[in-house]
């Protein structure tokens, strides 16, 4: 089956104002993510104000580091030569390493600042994350970036590339892995998060992500500045996440055999 995708990428104008199905999404994901972990932070008893201070932090780390990281690690040469293209967040253009190093260096901040542990509110914070950047793929979708590689007899045609022939349609793909995720973690965190251990859910949240977006990547068409490489840009940031998260369960799974002989 092939879908020939030239759908526009403004949903609406209003004068000069063009709303765009990405910054839709992208405020759909927001105020899903922030719904989602305010339900479960109100079940933990946690203070309401310290979330709503907590949001403005991640906001802004989530923005500047999926910027950052979209320009940096996949076009550094254009947005040098076009600055005023980086200003330009609303067309697209944020990568989700990026985002996470932003939201990690708020959050840290935040932390910081508050005099909170770490680990207190992070296995909360994680259990957004998936459905706001399912959201965010479908705005890439519509904004016909971030393609896949070319197949046969199935796939998206991007006519607004000026293209005729399929794609896979990756952005779809992500989409679909990231809702799993958001659906694995939420099940589990409901069944184990009053005995688990402090960010648990931080870990098993790296090593799905990752994974997931590694596996992705093969289907995906080639980004960034490094293309003569074995893997792609994206299953190269991904590695660290993958040995973080794989890393905590293996030690894990060691330990608790070496407290049960």
């Amino acid at each position: 089956m092939i879908f020939v995708h030239d759908i526009s990428p403004v949903l609406f104008r209003l004068w000069f104002l063009e709303i765009r199905w990405y910054g839709v999404l992208f405020a759909l994901g927001l105020m899903a993510a922030y719904f989602v972990i305010l339900h479960f932070w109100k079940k933990n008893g946690y203070k309401v104000a310290d979330l709503e201070s907590l949001v403005i932090y991640i906001f802004v780390g989530l923005v500047v580091g999926a910027r950052l990281g979209h320009i940096f690690f996949y076009n550094p040469s254009y947005f040098l030569s076009h600055p005023v293209e980086i200003l330009k967040i609303w067309e697209g253009g944020l990568a989700s390493h990026g985002a996470a190093i932003g939201v990690f260096l708020a959050y840290l901040l935040w932390v910081k600042i508050h005099r909170v542990p770490f680990s207190k509110y992070v296995d909360t914070i994680v259990l957004g994350i998936p459905l706001m950047t399912g959201f965010v793929r479908i705005g890439n979708f519509f904004n016909s970036e971030i393609v896949g590689t070319r197949s046969e007899n199935f796939g998206v045609i991007f006519t607004r590339l000026g293209e005729d022939f399929p794609r896979h349609p990756v952005q779809i793909y992500s989409a679909l892995i990231k809702l799993a995720i958001f659906v694995i973690i939420i099940i589990l965190y409901k069944k184990y998060s009053a005995r688990a251990p402090k960010m648990f859910f931080l870990f098993l949240y790296l090593l799905l992500y990752f994974s997931g977006r590694f596996i992705v990547e093969f289907w995906k068409d080639l980004q960034g500045p490094f293309e003569s490489l074995p893997i792609t840009m994206g299953q190269l940031l991904s590695i660290p996440g993958i040995l973080i998260g794989a890393g905590y369960f293996i030690l894990r799974f060691f330990s608790r055999r070496g407290a049960t002989k």
